[in-house]
């Protein structure tokens, strides 16, 4: 399952990658707007953390998502526990 993760903290991105990685999940992050925001590619879960992400990024996000069977999770909080309860509630297979 390929998970890409939008917003969150740069420190955490190694650590939302081992979270995801025990998951048996493929993640990318991306915790800031950059030009690499075009190759999101075709995830099984696109998850949002609303709260250190801009709404440009998160419309970004979307649209290239759009029209693709992507489940969205939104959160608020960027903390592993929060990326953790997404996991739990969207990864059909817990490690």
């Amino acid at each position: 399952m390929s998970v890409v993760i939008v917003g969150g903290n740069e420190r955490m991105v190694r650590q939302y990658k081992d979270l995801c990685s025990a998951y048996n999940c493929k993640a990318k992050v991306y915790p800031k707007m950059g030009g690499n925001m075009k190759n999101i590619g075709r995830p099984d879960l696109l998850v949002l953390f609303t709260n250190t992400v801009s709404h440009k990024m998160i419309y970004c996000a979307l649209q290239e998502t759009k029209g693709q069977k992507v489940r969205i999770a939104r959160s608020h909080t960027s903390s592993i526990c929060a990326l953790k309860n997404i996991l739990e509630a969207h990864v059909p297979c817990n490690a």
